[in-house]
């Protein structure tokens, strides 16, 4: 188990954005990939209200479905929590746009609410900075959703170390996470780890999978690409899992500060990902993996 906050959650949790973009599954596997990643012990499933495709789908589609697969549920569903994130948008062509204007923001969180079916989200994440809006003004509209109870617990996602502290200044202790890319294949967030390190924030890495989902499952040709992805693939044979476990394991050892949040749309890989949380890496295969 790792914290968000207060909240005890699984180690790994549920990127849910795969269930309901372009090229989702069907409503059947999408409901029972969530049911089999929470009967593998994941409490923690991440989405947003603009996780939906961009033709054919509708704001709110990934919160929609994950609140369907949890009412269908049929064991417990109190130690779940449910993170989303507003301030993005999608285009027909498949783009991504940001929002940062407060009084939106107010208005996606109160939607997003509706949506899951909540009186209060457990976490809600600022998605990105907008650039055309200054930063604090965007973070005011979670503070304004935390006072007003709208919110239990706020995020901020794909940030740097300034935008982290100046998260902190306004939001406090309710401020409780980070969510950035970080994986074997991009570290460029290890500045942000230690700072969530030091301030006791959970960080919670969006495609901690990156470049080992990639690499050949025969680990040779990865090897060729990158050593850091033979590597994972060899001690992946040596402990006869999949490279994708080890590299959650990897990332779990590296902070215990890190709850990564890989995406899943089968079965199968949500409870492969979850059982890295019962991958404990030894020193050899650490140093082996690199820092």
């Amino acid at each position: 188990m790792r914290y968000v906050g207060d909240v005890a959650v699984g180690a790994v949790g549920l990127g849910a954005m795969p269930l309901s973009i372009e090229g989702h599954p069907d409503e059947a596997r999408a409901v029972a990939t969530v049911h089999a990643a929470l009967d593998a012990g994941v409490t923690l499933i991440d989405t947003a209200d603009s996780y939906h495709a961009p033709t054919g789908g509708a704001p709110g589609d990934g919160e929609l479905l994950v609140a369907r697969a949890l009412a269908a549920y049929g064991g417990a569903r109190d130690r779940v929590l449910v993170a989303t994130k507003g301030g993005r948008g999608r285009t027909p062509d498949g783009g991504w746009t940001v929002d940062g204007d407060p009084a939106r923001l107010r208005r996606a969180a109160q939607a997003s609410a509706r949506r899951l079916g909540v009186e209060a989200i457990g976490l809600y994440q600022l998605h990105k900075p907008d650039p055309a809006v200054p930063y604090a003004e965007s973070l005011g509209a979670l503070r304004d959703l935390l006072d007003a109870g709208t919110v239990r617990m706020a995020g901020v996602s794909n940030v740097d170390v300034a935008q982290i502290r100046l998260a902190r200044e306004i939001l406090g202790d309710r401020l409780v996470s980070v969510q950035n890319r970080w994986s074997p294949a991009v570290r460029d967030s290890e500045p942000e780890l230690r700072l969530c390190a030091e301030l006791g924030l959970a960080f919670l890495p969006w495609s901690p999978l990156g470049g080992i989902s990639r690499s050949s499952l025969d680990g040779a040709s990865a090897q060729a690409a990158d050593p850091r992805f033979g590597a994972f693939h060899r001690v992946a044979r040596e402990r006869g899992v999949s490279p994708q476990r080890v590299a959650l394991a990897w990332a779990l050892a590296r902070s215990p500060v890190v709850v990564p949040i890989p995406g899943a749309s089968r079965p199968e890989t949500a409870r492969d990902s979850a059982a890295a949380a019962e991958l404990a890496l030894d020193g050899r295969e650490l140093e082996l993996l690199g820092p």
